[in-house]
């Protein structure tokens, strides 16, 4: 999906909701555990339940890594569900990963190749030659991780060097001359509020995946305030709030609620942009 096309999107349902598909074996509805792939039923029903009102989906790898082999299926059966029944989704593959060059090529093949996904979180510590095979897929995109949400951000995060700039505004500074903005998103967390001023300092136009509403407790209307741009910019994830909101058998239309509640939240954000 390109950088036009994932505008056309958000626009055509306003909406910059991403539904993070966090599915915890321990957490999804009992009655599900009867399935033949519990993980993967509770998945197609919340894509079901949620679709008309999201832009985006974003697996998180861990929570089908830690169920081995069955994990990996359900995650694949996720994916290739989706590509077939729900295809205008930017579908984001969070998996965090980054290393030397060759193995970074085989992380991309994984994921762009084999899995037809749109996007990868690519953690970039390890610099550019870890960062650059994921950039080689014309329509896919790298989302850096930049300025997270967790506690332990600020350890290294927001550490100065000599000359005063933060290691988050190094990240975005220098990683700028490695891809561009359609194809590269930063990572930027929802609880860090009014920092979004100084991400946009250094990137303007590129747009942020934008965890932590919801559970983790961020503000929708201060990351849209500080964080928005002319073309929205901006993709919000939320999880736990919308998929387990409710552990019956009517948790799909709860998470079809909640989903629906955030949806017209970003409908009115973007409708204050537009007027300003």
């Amino acid at each position: 999906m390109t950088r036009k096309e994932l505008v056309e999107l958000i626009y055509a349902k306003q909406s910059f909701l991403c539904v993070g598909l966090d599915t915890d074996i321990k957490k999804i509805p009992q009655h599900l555990l009867k399935e033949e792939d519990p993980i993967f039923a509770f998945n197609k029903a919340i894509i079901d339940a949620t679709s008309q009102f999201c832009v985006a989906y974003k697996p998180n790898l861990a929570f089908y890594e830690s169920n081995g082999v069955k994990g990996w299926i359900a995650f694949e059966k996720t994916i290739n569900y989706l590509n077939e029944k729900h295809p205008h989704h930017f579908i984001i593959a969070d998996a965090k990963r980054g290393d030397i060059g060759n193995t970074s090529a085989m992380y991309a093949r994984t994921f762009f190749e084999e899995m037809n996904l749109d996007a990868l979180t690519v953690a970039p510590y390890m610099g550019e030659d870890s960062v650059t095979p994921f950039l080689q897929y014309e329509g896919k995109w790298v989302i850096l991780l930049a300025l997270t949400s967790n506690k332990g951000s600020n350890d290294f995060q927001l550490t100065t060097d000599a000359e005063g700039e933060r290691l988050f505004e190094k990240v975005l500074r220098k990683s700028q001359q490695w891809g561009n903005d359609q194809n590269m998103m930063y990572v930027v967390g929802a609880t860090q509020g009014k920092m979004f001023k100084e991400i946009r300092k250094v990137a303007p136009k590129h747009f942020l995946l934008v965890p932590g509403i919801g559970a983790q407790g961020g503000s929708l209307e201060e990351v849209c305030k500080y964080g928005m741009t002319d073309d929205c910019g901006l993709i919000v994830n939320s999880s736990r709030a919308i998929i387990y909101a409710d552990s019956t058998e009517n948790f799909a239309k709860v998470a079809a609620q909640k989903a629906k509640e955030v949806q017209l939240q970003m409908a009115s954000e973007l409708a204050k942009k537009a007027a300003n």
